[in-house]
């Protein structure tokens, strides 16, 4: 397996291609609906391996704002949270606006729960159809951004991605640190 490693500060960004419900960090990303309606795709994963308790406690924090991020339990899971990201409201598209504000909220719900280590799926490029390199140029940027503040507390940030062709975006891009593409 192909992986790339990155340092911004000192934190260790990673790419890594896998299944995201699997990987040993203190919390992993949803790519939520603003409803939290754990359905397809990671949340369909998410609920199916960690137990009706997220899905339970997603309940009773919905509904959220688009761009916004909250935290639940990760039931069976290896991971201690699970940090849900609106990425998508009623109807399922997404924006370079909505994905920055999904990365940016994601990693400071996860500074503020004092995670060390954060996985990051490829937000908004399911269900939401939003295109895979676009979305690693936005998410990449964004949290190089954020971990350049140096206000971070995480020392390891990992995009995990499940398939082959998320996994050759994300790693070219890693690769090739810059600003994103822009657009909406």
């Amino acid at each position: 397996m192909e992986s790339g490693v990155r340092k911004i500060g000192k934190t260790t960004i990673e790419v890594a291609r896998g299944d995201i419900t699997e990987v040993r960090v203190d919390a992993i990303v949803n790519a939520a609906n603003t409803g939290l309606v754990l359905g397809a795709g990671v949340a369909g994963a998410i609920r199916r391996k960690g137990g009706p308790a997220i899905q339970e406690e997603c309940d009773r924090l919905a509904p959220i704002a688009l761009g916004e991020a909250v935290a639940t339990g990760a039931g069976a899971l290896p991971c201690r949270w699970i940090i849900h990201a609106a990425v998508m409201g009623i109807l399922p598209r997404t924006t370079s606006e909505t994905l920055r504000a999904c990365t940016n909220s994601a990693l400071a719900l996860a500074d503020t729960l004092g995670a060390g280590s954060l996985a990051l799926p490829a937000l908004g490029t399911g269900v939401a159809g939003f295109p895979m390199d676009r979305a690693a140029d936005v998410m990449l940027s964004e949290a190089e951004a954020y971990l350049q503040s140096g206000k971070t507390r995480l020392s390891r940030l990992v995009f995990v991605l499940l398939g082959e062709d998320a996994h050759r975006a994300f790693l070219r891009r890693l690769l090739r640190p810059g600003p994103d593409a822009g657009g909406a």
